[in-house]
């Protein structure tokens, strides 16, 4: 596996296969993100980044939107049973061209 498969990340999340870790936990909690954000957000989402040197899966950068509608970026991995959920941020156009895809200055 050198990358995320975009279709296994959704299909584990639709059959509710998550592992939230504590760091996800602690983020959402100081960022106002629930839960079911990070569910729709991730069942909605494109694949952004990818990081395929992660341990102990290779994770990606997932752009979606939460049940608000509003956007957020979440990083997750996926082993063949389960979505590891890693952090979830609202994007910010400080960081981020308006298409929340492209960092800026790259």
């Amino acid at each position: 596996m050198n990358s995320c498969d975009l279709e296994r990340i959704k299909n584990l999340c639709k059959n509710e296969k998550l592992r939230w870790t504590m760091h996800i936990m602690i983020r959402l909690l100081q960022r106002g993100i629930s839960l079911d954000d990070v569910i729709c957000a991730v069942k909605n989402g494109e694949i952004i980044e990818n990081y395929p040197d992660d341990y102990p899966y290779p994770s990606c950068l997932l752009l979606g939107h939460g049940e608000d509608g509003q956007a957020l970026h979440v990083v997750c991995g996926a082993s063949e049973t389960e979505v590891w959920l890693i952090t979830a941020y609202r994007p910010s156009l400080e960081f981020w061209d308006e298409d929340l895809k492209t960092r800026k200055g790259e």
